[in-house]
């Protein structure tokens, strides 16, 4: 298996179970309708765990856009391989959407609430003011990020064994920090579904949300960055 394909899978795995879970949560008539945050925290842990067992040995099972910048920011990754793994990501992220869309499509056109329909796609914030949103995505994905460099402190991939920390890691933000954004803490995780959301036959869908979804792109770029100079700082 090709490193590009193996980003685009495991990407694809990480949102057709993560999403799964949302959509299995929010949308009505769902054999798991209402099961909260709780569950939906469990749910991506779970699909960070697969995902990353599944790839980690082939491309290092970044599967996360602010993953790869931080890697190459830190010079543990050559940026040079950073458009291919971005490209692969936001494809698998579409792809995983589809699964998704598809999968549960009977559910999407039984729901008179758009906002759940959007929610099974991508992040929005609870309390909408963009600064604040901003920071609340910066702020959880710097934890997540510095996490992830100290988890892969020998060389830039996650291997099998890191994808339990990781997966617990993901669950713990979640919990801790995801009420006000829903934690995106991953450009590709929000941008790819959110485009699959624009472009798919949802019956009254309503919009996508544009005008937030920079938030979920530049939060975690900064928060990647940030978490690089702190795990620098810390590692003298």
């Amino acid at each position: 298996m090709s490193i590009f394909l193996a980003e685009l899978i495991g990407t694809a795995v990480l949102i057709i179970i993560g999403n799964g879970v949302v959509a299995n949560v929010v949308l009505p008539k769902t054999k798991g309708h209402g099961g909260g945050l709780l569950a939906i925290c469990f749910g991506w842990a779970l699909a960070v765990f697969i995902a990353v067992y599944m790839t980690g040995s082939v491309s290092g099972a970044h599967l996360n856009s602010a993953v790869t910048i931080a890697l190459a920011v830190a010079g543990k990754f050559s940026w040079s391989d950073v458009p291919l793994y971005l490209t692969a990501q936001l494809l698998g992220a579409m792809l995983g959407a589809f699964f998704v869309w598809l999968t549960y499509r009977q559910h999407f056109d039984a729901s008179e609430d758009a906002s759940m329909k959007l929610a099974s796609f991508c992040t929005g914030p609870s309390i909408s003011n963009p600064l604040q949103n901003l920071l609340t995505e910066t702020i959880a994905t710097a934890v997540f990020i510095l996490g992830v460099l100290f988890i892969t402190k020998a060389d830039a991939s996650l291997g099998s064994l890191d994808a339990l920390p990781v997966a617990l890691l993901v669950m713990g933000i979640g919990l801790g920090l995801g009420g006000p954004t829903g934690w995106a803490i991953n450009p590709a995780r929000d941008l790819g579904p959110r485009i699959m959301h624009a472009l798919l036959p949802i019956k009254n869908k309503g919009g996508s949300n544009w005008s937030y979804s920079w938030v979920p792109v530049l939060g975690p770029v900064i928060g990647a960055c940030l978490a690089v100079f702190v795990y620098q700082l810390l590692m003298g």
